[in-house]
């Protein structure tokens, strides 16, 4: 029986697979995040307005920012009048994270992509587009990524914005009550991986204990909350990785 050697090219099976991640596909795989960054950042700007933020200056931190835990920690510096190196220093420890993603994502890139196209999808780098990037087949697809950004990006923002408006709206008992809901997402994030590894369990438990003994020991407890946090989160985090570094796969 003669072997039959033709190859039909437009078949769907021989099509590029990284094709199929268009700027429509972009938006649809994006727009969930959307929802979930609107929501998130209500608490955000309930914070932010706490703290003396306008409606719009809320709304161009995140759209600028687009760090929870960045802009958490720089909305606490701000309302404790903590000076620019403080800032600086405690955004970039909360932050310390997207190096490793960038230095993921950097092998991703096509050898012909551009300077500019590693800048915009580096600036609109989070834990979820890095999700939504990491998934791509093949080199990244900057149209698709641009898309995922921009539909993600706008809800964080907005978000933000209507969590002031709604500060100053709201009773004061509640706005208080919602205040707190962002801690709420703080636990969200660290309770699973807790659950998984009994190592990270480890570490959070002794966070939460020494940040209460942070409150009460005589040197660290004049130091104002922020400032205990960043020295805390180098300490903490140093020694939990020399004792219990990540085994390599």
């Amino acid at each position: 029986m003669q072997e039959n050697n033709n190859v039909n090219f437009n078949s769907t099976s021989y099509r590029d697979p990284a094709a199929a991640w268009t700027v429509k596909k972009g938006i649809k795989d994006a727009f969930p995040v959307f929802l979930g960054y609107a929501a998130v950042a209500f608490s955000l700007g309930i914070t932010a307005g706490s703290a003396g933020f306008t409606a719009f200056q809320g709304f161009l931190m995140s759209l600028t920012s687009v760090s929870s835990s960045g802009e958490y920690a720089g909305v606490l510096l701000y309302s404790e009048n903590a000076g620019y190196l403080s800032l600086a220093i405690m955004i970039l420890i909360s932050n310390m994270r997207y190096i490793l993603m960038s230095c993921a994502f950097s092998q991703r890139f096509a050898p012909d992509a551009t300077l500019l196209q590693r800048l915009i999808i580096g600036f609109g780098l989070t834990d979820e587009i890095f999700g939504l990037g990491i998934m791509t087949p093949g080199y990244l697809k900057p149209s698709y990524m641009y898309a995922a950004i921009c539909t993600a990006v706008p809800g964080w923002a907005i978000g933000t914005y209507i969590g002031v408006i709604a500060g100053d709206i709201l009773p004061e008992i509640l706005s208080q009550s919602l205040n707190v809901a962002i801690f709420g997402m703080f636990l969200a994030i660290i309770i699973p991986p807790g659950k998984k590894d009994k190592h990270v369990l480890f570490a959070v438990l002794v966070s939460f204990a020494s940040s209460l003994l942070g409150t009460v020991l005589p040197v660290i407890s004049s130091f104002s909350s922020g400032t205990r946090v960043m020295i805390l989160t180098l300490i903490i985090a140093s020694v939990i990785a020399v004792l219990f570094p990540v085994e390599e796969v």
